[in-house]
Order: C-alpha cells, then sequence, then structure tokens
C-alpha cells in the first residue's frame, strides 16, 4: 500500500516542532556524523551511493556503512574525499556478485541490518520526460538481486514521487510485488523532506521493508519540523566572490529590469521569444526551497534562482538548502557539483528516516 505520510497530511504547525537556528542545528549534525562508529553501531551497504548523501544521512544516525556502489567518476571521487574510511565498489552494479559483495563488507548472508538503494530515477521523475520504457526504470532489478542475496534484516530503497503517476504506477506494483517476493513485508509512502530539517521541499516514494521471519511490520517516520524557509537557510550564508561570479547568467541574455518587474524569468520569456532562458524561476525568501535538480547547474534554466539577485543559487547556498553542512567537499565543474547534490538524498531526510529504521525496528529486532 502507498500513501501521503498521513502525519505529512494532518499535522499542523502546533505539532511540529521549530528549528530556531538552522545553521547550528546542521552543524550540530554534522558533529554526530565525525564521532567515531560504536562497536555495535547498525550496519548499512548503500547501492547507488552517488556523492554520499544518503551515507552522510546514515553516519549522523550513528550507522556504521560497510560498503559504497557507485560507478560515475565524479561521484565517486567526492564520496573517497568525504567518507576514504569506506570501501567503495567502483564499477555497474550488474557486474557486483553477491559473493564478492559478501565479501567486500566481511559479512555473511543475513547479518547486514540494512540495505540502503535509491536506483536512478530519471526515467520516472516529473521533470523528464517520464519515458515508460527507460532502461533506468529497470535499475531497481539489480537492487532486488542483491537484496535477495544478502537477506538483510531492513532495506530501504528511495525514488521520486512521479513513479506512482500515470503509467509509471505499472512499474510501481511491479516492483512492489519485486521486493514483498524477495521475503520482506514491504510499506512505500510518500514523504517530503522538508518536514525534516530540509529547507527544500522535495517529495520522495520511501519504500522500507522487514524481513518476514523478523515478525515487525515496517513503518515510517512521522513529520517531525516545521518547514525552515530560504531566509533561514541562508542566515550568515559565506559565498566568495568565485561563488558569486559561477551562478551569474551573461547579462545579454535577459532584461534584467523586466526580470524585476515581472518577478520572474517565465512569464518574462514571452518578451524574449529567442531566449533560451525561459525556465528559470525566483525562489522566494518566506519558503523553503524548490527541488534542487541535477540539472539546475549547468543548463540554461534553473528553478532554484535567488530571490532578488539576478543569479542561480551559488554552491554553498545549494549546499545549504540541501542540508549539507559547508565542510562536505564537492569536486568539478559548477555543473559536476550541482549534479552530485541534486542527485542526492538530502542528508537530514536520510537521517530521520535511518534513525527512525534504527528506533522502532533494529531496535526490536534485538531485544
Amino acid at each position: 500500500m502507498v500513501s501521503q505520510s498521513a502525519s505529512v497530511r494532518s499535522a499542523g504547525t502546533s505539532t511540529l516542532k521549530k528549528i530556531d537556528d538552522y545553521p547550528a542545528y546542521l552543524e550540530a549534525a554534522w558533529h554526530e556524523h565525525l564521532k567515531p562508529s560504536r562497536r555495535d553501531a547498525p550496519k548499512v551497504i548503500s547501492l547507488f551511493a552517488g556523492g554520499g548523501g544518503s551515507s552522510l544521512g546514515y553516519s549522523m544516525a550513528g550507522f556504521q556503512e560497510l560498503l559504497a556502489v557507485e560507478w560515475d567518476k565524479n561521484a565517486i571521487d567526492t564520496f573517497r574525499l568525504n567518507f576514504p574510511g569506506i570501501p567503495v565498489y567502483q564499477d555497474d552494479i550488474a557486474q557486483l556478485t553477491v559473493d564478492e559483495c559478501l565479501k567486500l563488507a566481511n559479512i555473511k548472508p543475513g547479518q547486514l541490518d540494512l540495505l540502503d538503494g535509491s536506483p536512478p530515477c530519471q526515467g520516472f521523475s516529473t521533470a523528464g520526460k517520464r519515458e515508460f520504457r527507460d532502461d533506468r526504470n529497470q535499475l531497481f532489478r539489480e537492487y532486488v538481486r542483491l537484496l535477495r542475496g544478502l537477506k538483510p534484516k531492513v532495506f530501504m530503497m528511495e525514488n521520486v514521487s512521479g513513479m506512482v503517476k500515470g503509467k509509471m504506477k505499472i512499474i510501481f506494483a511491479d516492483i512492489m510485488r519485486e521486493l514483498k517476493a524477495s521475503g520482506y513485508r514491504v510499506s512505500a509512502r510518500l514523504l517530503n523532506a522538508m518536514y525534516f530539517g530540509v529547507p527544500q521541499s522535495r517529495e520522495r516514494m520511501i519504500f522500507i521493508g522487514v524481513r518476514k521471519d523478523l515478525g515487525i511490520e515496517p513503518s515510517h517516520p512521522r513529520a517531525e519540523k516545521n518547514p525552515v524557509v530560504l531566509h533561514e537557510a541562508l542566515h550568515n550564508i559565506t559565498n566568495s566572490t568565485q561563488d558569486i561570479l559561477q551562478s551569474k547568467y551573461p547579462s545579454e541574455t535577459l532584461s534584467y529590469k523586466l526580470l524585476d518587474k515581472m518577478k520572474s524569468w517565465e512569464i518574462g520569456a514571452k518578451y524574449h521569444p529567442n531566449s533560451a532562458m525561459f525556465g528559470l524561476k525566483r525562489l522566494d525568501w518566506d519558503k523553503p526551497s524548490r527541488m534542487v535538480l541535477r540539472e539546475d547547474g549547468g543548463g540554461a534554466s534553473c528553478q532554484c534562482c535567488h530571490p532578488t539577485e539576478n543569479r542561480r543559487l551559488t554552491i554553498p547556498e545549494v549546499l545549504r538548502v540541501s542540508s549539507f553542512y559547508s565542510a562536505f567537499r564537492l569536486i568539478g565543474s559548477v555543473g559536476d557539483q550541482w549534479s552530485r547534490i541534486g542527485n542526492s538524498v538530502p542528508p537530514l531526510f536520510m537521517r530521520a528516516i535511518a534513525l527512525h529504521i534504527r528506533h522502532e525496528i533494529l531496535d526490536k529486532v534485538s531485544r
């Protein structure tokens, strides 16, 4: 069964906690990540690990990561820069056998606490063409193959909300059948990261499964926090001159006077029919950021443009609204760095999910 989290639908502001100082809150979570793992920490393997957004969330929640699987070079280089102690399998996941995965993680089938994974979701995404036959829609089968071989106590799989819209529902039903047939009780819910400390409206489908022999029903975290708005998120942000320069668009492509008057490049585009800048949108100081997309950093369109300045957000600002602390390191071009952030699960979002799984499921297993 899939549903919007009831807590997200019905929770009023009186039931949600307010983050009074978001930068300090984010820094405190970062320091939790820096603490050495306890010997009895729950163990996780991350498939489709990307640059490490999920891994950072698990680390903040006190998990120990045994292995990360990824093939993109910039993502791997970014991951290794931030998580030098975690082994990385650098290749196509289809080439990773169950035996090799077990050997790299130094575990036996059934010992792993949690298998994490975010199979590439561009084929499902409402931001793209949503191609039903997109090969990326089938990468979840590699996740299922390893799930059946590793037999973890719990799994968590994340994907975009578009997989339950229109014709994509057929693929969603197929995913649910395969996960349940793997020997797990499975629950899937739409959760929005902005209710879990992330200053960004980012709705995601979260699958949580518990191995049937453990006798525990899967569940999801309830909405926790009032959304953090942009002016709170970017309080005391530090941008270098280079950050600002890299975030600007060439002035000849736009009439900035028209931009300021209309408050939106989308509206202004009809006065510039030959301009490629038709997809630009300003953010609002009094609302959370829109969803950060990987394409926003390198293309002519961007839905995360500064509320008052004629530019997209800088990399430090994008890190902040995606709940990455400023010490998290990125490499490559601005486009590469946007891709790493846009493709990542926001760390504070994953921390909330991981803490829920730890306290409400894994702790019950170990009692």
